[in-house]
C-alpha cells in the first residue's frame, strides 16, 4: 500500500496533539524513508526550557541518530505548520529531499522571512493545513 501526503501528515499533527495535551505551541513533526517513518516529535520549548526545541529540530536530531548519520538525503519531512527560519536554516544543512508543511505561518514562517530552502530541497505546504490551523487556534484561545 503506497501511503501518501495526508496520512504522513496526518501523523505529523498526532504529534501535534500530543504538544497540545502538554501545553507547549501544537506543532507535530515526522521524517519519512521509504514509506517509513524513522522520527516522530513535537514541539518541547516549555518543557526543556530550551527556544531550539521545535519539533523539527527534534525530529532532525531523533532521524539523523536512526540513520546514524548528519544528512537526511531521501527522507522527507512533514511538519504541522511552516518551519520558521532557525528550523529552516536546520532544514538546510539536513538536506532533505522534501519538506512537507501543513499551515503556513505568515508571522514567523521562512517563507515570509525570505528563507530558502536547500536548492536539492523540494517544498509543499497546505497539505491538511485546516487541521493544523484549527489546532493551533484552539491553543491560543486557551491562551488568552
Amino acid at each position: 500500500m503506497e501511503l501518501d501526503d495526508t496520512y504522513f501528515m496526518q501523523k505529523a499533527i498526532e504529534q501535534a496533539e500530543l504538544a497540545f495535551e502538554i501545553d507547549e505551541v501544537p506543532v507535530g513533526a515526522v521524517v519519512v524513508i521509504d514509506q517509513r517513518i524513522i522520527a516522530r516529535a513535537h514541539n518541547l520549548t516549555e518543557r526543556l526550557k530550551d527556544v531550539t526545541a521545535h519539533a523539527e529540530m527534534q525530529a532532525i536530531t531523533s532521524a539523523a541518530n536512526f540513520l546514524n548519520g548528519k544528512y537526511l538525503k531521501g527522507c522527507t519531512l512533514y511538519v504541522s505548520l511552516e518551519p520558521c527560519v532557525m528550523c529552516m536554516g536546520a532544514l538546510y544543512w539536513s538536506q532533505l529531499d522534501r519538506i512537507v508543511f501543513g499551515a503556513s505561518d505568515i508571522k514567523r514562517g521562512f517563507v515570509s522571512q525570505g528563507v530558502k530552502p536547500h536548492p536539492k530541497s523540494k517544498i509543499q505546504g497546505g497539505v491538511l493545513s485546516q487541521n493544523s490551523k484549527e489546532l493551533m487556534e484552539r491553543f491560543f484561545k486557551k491562551k488568552r
